[in-house]
């Protein structure tokens, strides 16, 4: 018997804000390359994961949540991440909550492409009370689309994660590695430095502050072994910049002792980290800020 053909290719990650696209994308890949939170929006930028299996490269594409709501700049630049995801991928997940498909839902159904075939993932099934309720809702979801494969799991819990990988490999074209076997990302230790601070204003400030904010790397530099990190906090008004720092500056203390630890883990050494907070209003509306921020 001959062997199954090597397949290669990429897969673009898509749904609305906070259905678990980070999440799942940190689970295939086995390392948190993509921040996460329990706050909407978390993810500003397109994240790139490689997972490498024997026989098998599957490239994913990590997109921020479509953004319905709020209008900005920022905004109208992470739908149109989402949008470019689409175009020139072999596979489309699209992720949604176990039994909540809503209007929002209903959007980006109608933007996803009719020649690329479709995984849809039913996110958080652990946390379904009923889960007779999910047959139905199944069902439903089947006569919207004519989608490749259904596959209800729970990507923070790990169930069913490796039934989504079979039915993606299934679809991805024949074609040789696109990246070495030990390579899980794209993005540079720059950029996910300042994704692993971010993710530390969404998780350690209140619910409204941390879309006001944004991360700039202004030194990345090697010491030796040794990894000199210098990040600049930026926040709308000066009243949240006291918020950011906290009483004696022990938030700020947090914010940056957490995410040294987290990059420590990720990048294999050690990192020195200061971070300091400074006001530049309008950032989210100024095209200029935008663009030195990566959002272009």
């Amino acid at each position: 018997m001959s062997e199954a053909p090597h397949r290669a290719g990429t897969v673009a990650i898509v749904g609305r804000p906070n259905v678990g696209k980070s999440t799942l994308l940190n689970r295939l890949v086995g390392q948190k390359i993509s921040i996460t939170s329990r706050k909407p929006q978390t993810t500003r930028n397109r994240i790139t994961g490689i997972l490498t299996r024997p026989g098998a490269q599957l490239v994913f594409v990590d997109t921020p949540g479509f953004q319905t709501e709020h209008r900005t700049a920022l905004t109208r630049l992470m739908n149109r991440t989402v949008t470019q995801a689409l175009t020139g991928v072999d596979v489309v997940v699209w992720v949604i909550e176990a039994l909540k498909f809503d209007e929002r839902d209903a959007l980006l159904l109608q933007r996803l492409p009719e020649n690329i075939p479709v995984v849809l993932v039913l996110n958080k099934v652990d946390r379904l009370k009923n889960k007779a309720a999910l047959l139905p809702f199944i069902a439903d979801m089947s006569a919207r689309r004519d989608f490749a494969a259904l596959v209800p799991l729970s990507a923070e819990h790990d169930r069913k994660v490796e039934s989504l990988v079979g039915e993606m490999v299934r679809l991805l074209p024949e074609g040789p590695p696109i990246y070495e076997a030990d390579e899980i990302t794209t993005l540079p230790e720059r950029f996910l430095a300042a994704e692993l601070v971010r993710e530390k204003l969404f998780r350690l400030l209140g619910d409204e502050l941390p879309y006001s904010t944004a991360v700039e790397v202004e030194r990345f530099e090697m010491e030796g072994q040794m990894r000199r990190i210098h990040v600049g906090i930026l926040v709308d008004k000066a009243g949240q910049k006291a918020i950011v720092i906290g009483k004696g500056g022990e938030k700020l203390k947090t914010i940056s002792s957490s995410a040294r630890r987290d990059m420590e883990e990720l990048f294999g050494g050690k990192v020195y980290l200061e971070v300091w907070v400074r006001v530049r209003s309008g950032w989210a509306d100024d095209a200029a800020a935008l663009k030195r921020l990566g959002y272009d």
